[in-house]
């Protein structure tokens, strides 16, 4: 009777623990599964941006054709940024993702400060529109990395903490990476009137 017991005892205690191993595995899929959607939603917002540029390069051309540098640069950062593609969401992967998409933003940036010496161009309903979809989509892009880095904190908390740590090691469970703010952002600019 005593082996009895002592193997129910036993039986029931293997029975716990492989139950938590299903839970705390399946709670891991779960978070994993919100970090891939959260990432799914940052593509989304950077391929509406990209999919403006060319609509807004082709409105600014036709006022500015001696600006072919500036043109070129956009449309080669482009290029670059919708090639760089994330497969592991490291934080190495994603840091190369957003140096991509940063130097896209910077000439995009340098494209809109040339407009300013176009004032037919700044007054052409198409640009104003394109400018404004295109201010629209980075507020967007801002939300979608928020977004994506608190459902990627919730998961590496999960994937790092006792005892789903063991479950996590066991089927590699991987830390996720973080966007970050981009270099010198820090820095306040420089307003000269």
């Amino acid at each position: 009777m005593k082996k009895l017991s002592g193997f129910l005892i036993v039986l029931i205690i293997l029975a716990l623990a492989a139950l938590w191993g299903v839970k705390s595995y399946n709670g891991l899929v779960q978070k994993d599964e919100a970090v891939q959607s959260a990432w799914g939603q940052v593509e989304n917002t950077y391929q509406r941006r990209a999919d403006l540029i060319p609509n807004l390069v082709a409105t600014v051309k036709g006022y500015a054709e001696h600006e072919r540098e500036t043109l070129d640069a956009v449309v080669n950062a482009r290029a670059k940024a919708t090639q760089t593609t994330v497969k592991d969401l490291s934080e190495a992967s994603v840091a190369e993702f957003q140096k991509a998409q940063s130097q896209l933003s910077g000439a995009l940036s340098r494209l809109i400060a040339v407009v300013e010496n176009y004032p037919d161009l700044k007054a052409n309903a198409n640009f104003m529109d394109l400018q404004a979809q295109l201010e629209g989509t980075e507020n967007r892009i801002n939300e979608a990395r928020r977004q994506f880095n608190e459902v990627a904190q919730g998961y590496n908390t999960a994937v790092r903490s006792f005892p789903a740590n063991i479950i996590a090691s066991l089927f590699h469970f991987d830390k996720k990476g973080y966007f970050s703010a981009d270099e010198g952002a820090a820095q306040a600019p420089k307003v000269e009137f």
